[in-house]
């Protein structure tokens, strides 16, 4: 490798935010041309001329992912773990998508996804002024004014006028609200996912990691009156790529970000939730991996509950660290202390906010023990096991027919070693962990019975319930029996109200909450008066970051370099494990190294491929799948990860240590054209050289 690429300068820090999309004001524009974009402010956002800005060619999947339109016939590109789920429902034992992959080599192949919504974002507009007048005339009328009802009232007046779905929108915790407006489209169909061993090479093991390897990347369709959809705006796909210290921009919907908490929200974040819930799921995971190695039919039904509960375990593990690692709670003091002496410096704002700090961590003081009592409620009887869900849906439903169809759905989607054992498992961890306050009549008789034999324990709630036999479930006359189901029994018989009664701790849960809203509130306010750019917490609303490509140092010494390559692959490659197996044609593929017009030039040659690459730019959850766009708006790749040290993030931006991954979209035609074949959908993409 040239030495050029090895050798890098200190990367260049990005300015934090995710910046909403509609707010892009002049001085904003500015620094990001310093940056290197080449665009206007209306040629990135303008919801005055359809079809002439990039973020028409960005949609939200369902507000948990984000995708961009890549042809003027409704071809979207997003993730492939975006798509996991979808590809998991379609797949069947003979035809496994996940492991094989999916490729409809024509319109007709493609398959709709019942439920699959693409939202296009059309314009965006502050209705705070709205909100306001909406909740003083409720009040008169002395109806409840909660945002549930204000949101039903605005949306559905501006969804008559506008014949669009509407969605409103808080900002700094009530200081502001904005109203969205959607062209919503709900035939979405699969047209392209690789097989794992592509789309999600490295498997648990490389989440949240450098260097990776992944094409995750998956393809999906919108139509209209059963046809292709024609859009006004399509992204371009770019030949020419970028390199070290380029710009790019990432537009999507971010998920959910708490950069205002308090540094007591930060402590128990720290010292109460992460410690219970990452201990527990790990245990979970190990369970779980154990018999999807040991059975494939195993791995088909659990592999999309695995993924979802292995990132977020992850993510949580990492945030924990990273909290610490990063001294985001000192942080956030240096912060509180500037509110504190803010406040005092002004009589109306002792008035409205004199006892707000000392109130609130009085609040998370009194809240901290049973707060942690009900994590290990919630991470053992209402998630620790895959059939809870199942029994709690038969128990809900007011039909026969449908209860019973509930809990036949059951013994396809669970495997009962697994489900007993998990049991077993939740069953140790709520005992064992829990004050006998809150164990309901029954479990206190299966606690006496059997003590801390777990395993014994669950055998048996498992034979006593209709999950147990189909004859069983079949066997049913009435809904009683669903109800007094044992295990069902078991799982149900203590609540969150048990928690929530213990020594008013509701009331008390109830008033931090409050206090927590009333602190981001006073630091919204605060920095208004000192002039601070702010950008509110993400929620779901499309957002614009912006920032370079480059490496980074994870630790003294150890600097990353901003690309991965092909012979990463194959230096992972290990047939032994699932996550790093190759199928024979990617191997032989990547072995040969023809890379063709997807590859780039190294010494002279048109000899490599740039797999994955690092950019500084600021994301979350539902980033997923964002456009990572160049400094004219042509499409270089998709973001699909964070990196290990970024893991604090939601709270906290950690200058030079935040990193977004993503794959290269030269990457992602390759696959198209040279693995799979796909030659109709290249030729539909418009490329730029």
């Amino acid at each position: 490798m040239c030495l050029c690429l090895v050798i890098s300068s200190l990367p260049a820090f990005a300015d934090e935010g995710m910046w909403m999309i509609q707010d892009i004001n002049a001085a904003l524009e500015k620094k990001m041309q310093a940056r290197g974009l080449k665009l206007s402010t209306n040629e990135i956002y303008n919801s005055d001329a359809p079809g002439t800005a990039v973020s028409d060619a960005v949609v939200s999947l369902g507000f948990y992912c984000t995708g961009s339109v890549i042809s003027n016939w409704g071809l979207i590109i997003t993730n492939h773990h975006c798509a996991y789920a979808n590809i998991a429902k379609l797949s069947t034992p003979e035809h496994n998508y996940l492991e094989e992959g999916f490729w409809a080599m024509d319109t007709k192949d493609e398959i709709k996804i019942e439920g699959e919504k693409v939202y296009f974002l059309k314009r965006v507009f502050d209705v705070t002024d709205e909100v306001d007048e909406v909740e003083r005339d409720l009040a008169k009328k002395g109806q409840p004014a909660g945002m549930r009802k204000i949101s039903h009232i605005l949306e559905t007046r501006y969804k008559e006028g506008t014949g669009l779905e509407c969605i409103l929108s808080s900002m700094w915790a009530g200081e502001k609200y904005y109203m969205s407006v959607y062209k919503v489209y709900d035939d979405v169909r699969l047209v392209a996912a690789p097989p794992l061993c592509i789309g999600y090479f490295g498997g648990d093991e490389d989440n949240w990691e450098w260097p990776r390897h992944n094409c995750d990347f998956a393809m999906y369709r919108i139509y209209e009156n059963g046809k292709p959809v024609t859009r006004e705006r399509s992204l371009r796909v770019s030949l020419k790529g970028y390199e070290e210290g380029s710009f790019a921009m990432v537009i999507g919907y971010p998920g959910r970000t708490d950069r205002y908490a308090s540094p007591f929200e930060i402590g128990y974040q720290e010292e109460v939730n992460l410690p219970v819930s990452n201990d527990i799921r790990a245990k979970q995971l190990a369970i779980v991996n154990k018999w999807m190695d040991a059975d494939p039919s195993v791995r088909m039904k659990y592999s999309d509950w695995y993924f979802s509960l292995s990132n977020s375990q992850e993510n949580g593990a990492g945030m924990q660290k990273c909290y610490k690692r990063f001294r985001v709670r000192d942080e956030k003091f240096a912060q509180e202390r500037k509110l504190r002496k803010w406040i005092e410096s002004a009589h109306d704002r002792r008035e409205k906010w004199g006892d707000l700090i000392p109130d609130l961590e009085k609040a998370y003081s009194d809240c901290a023990e049973i707060e942690r009592d009900k994590v290990f409620f919630r991470e053992t009887m209402l998630r620790g096991t895959n059939v809870a869900r199942y029994l709690l849906r038969a128990g809900n439903s007011k039909d026969l027919e449908k209860a019973r169809q509930a809990l036949l759905d059951c013994f396809a989607g669970t495997d009962a070693r697994v489900e007993k054992e998990l049991l077993a498992c939740a069953l140790e961890e709520y005992y064992s962990n829990l004050d006998t306050y809150y164990f309901g009549e029954y479990q206190t008789k299966i606690w006496d019975r059997f003590g801390t034999d777990f395993q014994a324990m669950a055998d048996y709630l498992w034979e006593k319930s209709l999950v147990s036999s189909v004859d069983k479930v079949k066997g049913i006359e009435s809904l009683d029996e669903v109800l007094n189901d044992p295990l069902r029994r078991f799982l149900t018989e203590t609540s969150a109200n048990t928690f929530n009664d213990r020594d008013e701790h509701g009331k008390i849960w109830n008033e931090r909450n409050r206090l927590e809203k009333e602190y981001k509130k006073a630091l919204y306010w605060m920095n208004l008066q000192e002039g601070e750019p702010q950008y509110p917490d993400a929620n779901s609303t499309m957002r614009i970051t912006y920032g370079t490509v480059g490496g980074f140092y994870p630790s003294d010494g150890v600097w990353y370099n901003w690309y991965s390559t092909p012979s990463g692959i194959l230096q992972k490659y290990d047939p032994a494990r699932h996550d790093f197996d190759l199928n024979d044609r990617q191997k032989h593929l990547l072995q040969k190294g023809f890379w063709g017009k997807w590859g780039f030039k190294l010494n002279g040659r048109n000899n490599s491929m740039i797999v994955d690459f690092l950019t500084d730019n600021d994301i979350t959850g539902g980033n997923s799948g964002s456009p990572v766009l160049d400094a004219k708006g042509n499409l270089i790749g998709l973001a699909f990860d964070g990196n290990t040290e970024s893991l604090a993030s939601d709270a906290s931006f950690t200058e030079g240590y935040n990193k977004c991954i993503n794959v290269d979209i030269r990457f992602v035609m390759w696959v198209l054209d040279k693995y799979a074949g796909m030659k109709l959908v290249v030729n539909e993409i418009d490329f730029v050289r």
